[in-house]
């Protein structure tokens, strides 16, 4: 991994300068190293995003010592590309990173922090508002309709079956508290109607 300074130098000699002009801000790229000292620090800053924040950080431009002004974006890019040979996207980062099983788990402190009131139910699902069944609909009528509401695209990817199925299951639990009465004055009016 090159060194800030090493950076720097390089920066002198396309724009000229001192050291001590580009130093700050490829110290500020590769701050990350803090928290993780492998190539995966990158990750934190080392793309199009991250230079965005580095001309928040240190402003439009700099001025050199010499007098001439540059755009703090060009000192970036050139870190970015001489650590990485082009400049990724954050997502061409995020797309990378392997999923766990912890980055997905989330607490629905909703229920415990803040209880509804008795014999209180919220306003169904907009997702099932969308899929237009009326009350009375069976469940194969909604799980029909569920099914349409994905593009084919969408229901042709074997990566989302876990996410399609839950989808699934959630409009038949909605529809299940509608036909039960639980919810039917909340529906539109259209929708109840029908």
């Amino acid at each position: 991994m090159a060194h800030p300074y090493h950076h720097a130098l390089s920066s002198v000699k396309k724009w000229g300068g001192t050291v001590d002009d580009y130093i700050a801000v490829h110290d500020w790229f590769d701050r990350s190293k803090e928290i993780i000292a492998t190539f995966q620090h990158r990750a934190l800053r080392h793309h199009a995003e991250g230079i965005y924040a580095c001309e928040a950080v240190f402003g439009k431009t700099l001025t050199l010592s010499s007098g001439r002004i540059i755009p703090t974006r060009w000192v970036g890019e050139q870190h970015v590309k001489e650590d990485l040979g082009f400049i990724p996207s954050f997502a061409d980062w995020a797309k990378a990173i392997r999923p766990e099983a912890w980055m997905g788990r989330t607490q629905r402190i909703e229920r415990d922090v803040e209880p509804p009131p008795e014999n209180h139910r919220p306003p169904p699902d907009p997702a099932y508002l969308l899929l237009g069944v009326p009350p009375q609909a069976s469940d194969f009528i909604v799980l029909r309709a569920a099914v349409r509401a994905f593009h084919p695209n969408i229901r042709k990817e074997r990566g989302l079956c876990p996410a399609r199925k839950r989808f699934y299951r959630q409009m038949l639990i909605e529809h299940a508290h509608v036909r039960s009465g639980a919810s039917a004055l909340m529906l539109p009016a259209a929708v109840a109607a029908e």
